[in-house]
């Protein structure tokens, strides 16, 4: 089982940048395929960019070019840098981390999630 903490949200304006960072226990942290999804109200939580365990990357199509997703799995942590903000960027973004290398299917461990608000 693995357990994940988020951090590095805030508020932003618009063409800013943040890094959100998520923190995972456990020793086997390389093996498990991460990913981050964001949720607004009234809408799905929607798969923001995952990394698999062999270093597989995707993103969501309006992220592409402006996110970067990365691993470091001597610090069990996994990264997204966000440049070029955008207001509909905002929403609670969450880091969840699955079993297997696909990016797809159900994530079994998620974290609290960190607010990201960017300001017009």
């Amino acid at each position: 089982q693995v357990q994940v903490v988020e951090s590095g949200g805030g508020l932003v304006q618009a063409g800013g940048s943040l890094r959100l960072s998520c923190a995972a226990s456990g020793r086997t942290f390389s093996s498990y395929t991460m990913g981050w999804f964001r949720q607004v109200p009234a809408k799905e939580r929607e798969l923001v960019a995952a990394i698999s365990r062999s270093g597989y990357i995707e993103y969501l199509d309006s992220v592409k070019g402006r996110f970067t997703i990365s691993r470091d799995n001597t610090e069990n942590t996994v990264y997204l840098q966000m440049n070029t903000l955008k207001p509909e960027d905002t929403a609670v973004y969450y880091c969840a981390a699955k079993i297997g290398v696909s990016t797809k299917g159900r994530y079994e461990y998620w974290g609290q999630g960190t607010q990201v608000t960017v300001s017009s």
